[in-house]
């Protein structure tokens, strides 16, 4: 894979979730096939809640690219702790306000080079689907 984020490629040549689909895809210039450089297997991780204890803070961030190609793991679980530390923790709308403040984040203010984020990165251009899910067992709101 060349190239980060938006810019990424397989073999220089396509984005890697446009090339699932495409079997006959060679690279440009050249007749190599892309198809044995990707896989439609997903990647899976079991977490089992019940084997932890959690409390309000701890959650599950489940987004689109558009929030992961400006935002590193670190970056979101930073802000989620900071959003959420400031929040009523009885506040049935605290997830929901957490999520849109990462998607406020990672599309970044309006400025005369685009969009941009903190540190003057690039913001997304992307669409930006977040859902900040809570972990805590018998949650009222869940």
């Amino acid at each position: 894979v060349y190239g980060e984020g938006k810019k990424a490629r397989v073999m220089a040549t396509i984005g890697v979730t446009r090339g699932f689909g495409d079997h006959d895809l060679k690279v440009h210039d050249s007749n190599i096939h892309i198809k044995p450089f990707l896989s439609s297997i997903p990647e899976v991780r079991v977490y089992d809640c019940t084997e932890q204890e959690h409390d309000a803070d701890d959650t599950l961030v489940l987004a689109t690219d558009g929030l992961w190609d400006v935002l590193s793991n670190k970056e979101v679980a930073d802000a989620i702790t900071s959003f959420l530390a400031n929040c009523d923790p009885d506040d049935p709308h605290r997830y929901t306000l957490a999520a849109q403040d990462l998607v406020m984040r990672a599309r970044g203010v309006l400025k005369d080079r685009g969009w941009r984020i903190s540190n003057d990165r690039l913001g997304s251009g992307d669409d930006i689907s977040v859902y900040v899910i809570p972990l805590l067992q018998g949650n009222k709101w869940t």
